[in-house]
């Protein structure tokens, strides 16, 4: 998961969002500022890998407009397969952000 230059996702903290657009493909989310700026959030593929949005719990338009109050990441990389290491890996990393508005939790997969 890359946030563009590799921003710590908690100075998304206090920040206004006035727009947050997430692909058709499920392989990005862009989080514009009034500013004109935005934070990228999406993963460089390589050649033997699939990362995408497998979930997002909550409306992304909770965080358009208001303050984002809390943003945080949690992943986790056990194996589902019981311990047939021999399969590939695999990371699932949540986002949470809340707002007064609602919470939102996107959560990544690869593999």
């Amino acid at each position: 998961m890359s946030w563009g230059n590799r921003v710590d996702i908690k100075s998304m903290e206090g920040k206004t969002f006035v727009d947050v657009k997430k692909s058709d493909n499920d392989e990005e989310i862009l989080f514009f500022l009034e500013d004109g700026s935005h934070f990228w959030m999406g993963h460089n593929q390589n050649c033997c890998e699939n990362v995408s949005i497998e979930d997002i719990v909550g409306d992304l338009n909770d965080l358009v407009g208001t303050p984002i109050i809390v943003a945080r990441e949690s992943s986790n990389n056990d194996n589902p397969l019981n311990g047939d290491d021999n399969w590939g890996s695999w990371t699932w990393t949540f986002y949470d952000f809340r707002t007064i508005k609602g919470d939102v939790t996107i959560r990544w997969y690869g593999s």
